[in-house]
């Protein structure tokens, strides 16, 4: 068994498929690896959580090499998505349905170019409610679901560059790099709130986490053809 590459320890790249989440994912892959091998147990972590409404980079890794996901989660990451303005939801993006609607007629390209400013460099960001971290051992989003909300206190975070890919309004797509720990719901919704509007995230993909890009991923069905062949 020691033996064996997934013990000794691997690091698999997926592209995360829309709504999987990313513990799915991992349930996905080990339960793959232990049918294929007749493992009893196996380490699998993942380094960097996407939503479940968020595709692309997912970097798994397996056995001894679990001790390496604090240094993969602390590494600089990289994304593409859209937003749309004029309205709001309690989650930031699609998972909800819209609270609030607002006006965004008065808001132009140049705005939307001169904004994106504000939230380059070192700045502090609120997590979302619906998100990921826990407290008193429960998930958040497991307590937002329920209807419970908590206060979460602001972050100081690092977006390294935030450009803007396309405007079709109400539509704005945008590229971003990001430090550890940046919420691009949050980062959306932010948007939104400085061009005196609203905006939530309709779309994500994540293309980078340091050297690693979503080019070098497979999606799990290639990941199950591959292992089934021991190709991987």
């Amino acid at each position: 068994m020691s033996e064996n590459p997934y013990v000794k320890g691997q690091v698999i790249l997926i592209d995360k498929p829309l709504n999987w989440t990313s513990f799915q994912v991992v349930n996905k892959v080990r339960w793959l690896i232990r049918k294929q091998y007749g493992l009893k147990k196996l380490k699998v972590g993942h380094a960097g959580t996407l939503d479940p409404l968020a595709t692309g980079l997912l970097i798994l890794c397996t056995g001894a090499m679990t001790k390496s996901i604090e240094t993969y989660q602390g590494q600089e990451k990289s994304y593409t998505g859209r937003l749309k303005l004029g309205a709001t939801t309690p989650s930031y993006d699609l998972e909800t349905e819209v609270d609030a609607t607002f006006k965004h007629e008065h808001i132009t390209a140049e705005m939307i170019h001169e904004a994106t400013d504000q939230f380059t460099g070192s700045i502090l960001q609120k997590p979302p409610i619906f998100s990921a971290i826990k407290k008193d051992g429960k998930r958040l989003y497991s307590l937002a679901r329920e209807g419970k909300t908590t206060e979460l206190p602001e972050r100081a975070i690092t977006i390294q560059s935030f450009d803007i890919t396309d405007i079709a309004l109400p539509e704005v797509a945008f590229a971003v790099r990001c430090s550890k720990g940046t919420y691009i719901r949050s980062l959306a919704h932010d948007f939104g709130a400085a061009l005196s509007s609203g905006a939530h995230l309709t779309e994500l993909r994540r293309i980078g986490i340091g050297d690693f890009s979503v080019e070098e991923a497979v999606s799990l069905e290639i990941f199950e053809a591959s292992l089934a062949s021991n190709a991987v």
